[in-house]
């Protein structure tokens, strides 16, 4: 997709510059969140065992519940363990059909997952050997791996604490 270049450019760093100053809330400024944290994302699968096969054998994210879901019936609501008291979801809906994924408003980019420098490169090995493309430390972001599963949802390793963005905290210690 084409970048903004020129005046276009400088517009809009500017306008971010605005919502920045505007909005951004630091140290004892920056008020308490409402919520505890994300319990789970949910997401939209094609197929639940390539689903399951994927991010649990490959990616090594453990199954943790397969059910019904209570919405749908005939579909399947699951989840795998990402860490720290996180879950990533799906469900399936038999008789849909989806079109291929789009990157578009309202979809998601990508989820970025905080890993260790040796998960890291556990990560891009078992990549390596099941013959998975992906961007990463060979476009000048040495500290990430973008992946697409199955399904087109964006996966990003990124070999960065919890909280912190580029080695700069982002959230309170």
């Amino acid at each position: 997709m084409p970048q903004p270049q020129g005046a276009e450019l400088e517009a809009i760093r500017a306008r971010r510059g605005e919502l920045r100053n505007k909005y951004l809330r630091e140290g004892a400024a920056r008020p308490a969140t409402t919520v505890r944290g994300v319990h789970h994302i949910a997401l939209i699968c094609r197929d639940v065992e390539e689903t399951i096969r994927f991010y649990q054998e490959l990616l090594g994210f453990p199954l943790a519940e397969l059910v019904e879901n209570r919405d749908y019936a005939g579909s399947s609501h699951f989840f795998f363990d990402i860490g720290n008291r996180n879950l990533l979801g799906f469900f399936d809906f038999p008789g849909h059909d989806h079109p291929d994924f789009q990157e578009t408003i309202g979809g998601v980019q990508h989820i970025a997952l905080s890993t260790s420098p040796e998960e890291f490169a556990a990560a891009r090995k078992r990549l390596d050997e099941a013959g998975i493309d992906y961007l990463g430390p060979d476009r000048g972001v040495d500290n990430s791996l973008y992946i697409r599963d199955p399904n087109g949802i964006g996966i990003e390793f990124y070999r960065e604490e919890l909280g912190k963005f580029e080695g700069e905290p982002l959230l309170p210690s």
